[in-house]
């Protein structure tokens, strides 16, 4: 997936999880946050962001901030970009099947759906991972119960005969493996441990990152 005129700027802070003010050349300016999570190690005053400039010219922010430097790594921090880079990963992964995005499935929205000729359908969630710390990524970032729900969701699809993938996408490279964040959310670790035991794939994907650009690219150990 790919931006269209992106700059850099410097972190100044965040006023709320919506918006940040950035030093941009001469002068401050108010952006737009693409990620609702805390990201708290990540936006630290001084830091150097990345913007990508709106398309919409109605917004009252001009820019969005998509991605900043942490102790020397270019992060993608845009919490859309995971799905699209997600959807060309299962493109390859895939070859020839109906990939459907946004799928109504019982009481849940999964992220997408797969259908192929003649094998079981495939329900997969995904996931961007934003925190790390070394080789090691982890998530979540702050408690999600609606991260759990999910899992469970993709349980009870393998019972029900079809096949799950929970698709963790890495938003970085330089990371070697991923694991649950048990100290920050023990029910998600559990929930993954479950769903790996019932049958469900867990996989994690680290990614190709510029400054305006974000690709899934190597699969990484996930180590529950």
């Amino acid at each position: 997936m790919n931006y269209t005129s992106t700059v850099t700027a410097s972190f100044i802070s965040r006023p709320n999880r919506f918006i940040a003010t950035v030093q941009l050349n001469d002068h401050v300016e108010t952006v737009h946050v693409k990620n609702t999570g805390r990201c708290r190690e990540l936006l630290i005053p001084g830091a150097k962001v990345v913007l990508a400039l709106s398309d919409n010219p109605a917004r009252k922010t001009r820019y969005d901030l998509i991605g900043v430097y942490s102790r020397g790594v270019l992060l993608n921090m845009d919490s859309q970009a995971p799905n699209a880079a997600a959807k060309e990963y299962l493109a390859k992964l895939y070859p020839d099947a109906a990939i459907k995005a946004e799928y109504r499935h019982g009481d849940s929205r999964l992220d997408f759906y797969i259908e192929r000729d003649g094998k079981k359908p495939v329900f997969v969630e995904v996931k961007g991972v934003t925190l790390f710390d070394g080789d090691t990524a982890m998530f979540p970032d702050a408690p999600t119960e609606r991260g759990v729900k999910h899992i469970r969701h993709l349980i009870s699809c393998v019972e029900g005969g079809a096949e799950a993938l929970m698709l963790f996408i890495v938003q970085l490279k330089g990371v070697s493996r991923l694991i649950p964040n048990d100290a920050t959310h023990p029910q998600f670790g559990d929930a993954l441990r479950d769903a790996a035991r019932a049958g469900v794939n867990i996989m994690a994907v680290d990614c190709l990152i510029t400054e305006d650009s974000m690709t899934a690219d190597k699969e990484i150990t996930v180590e529950l």
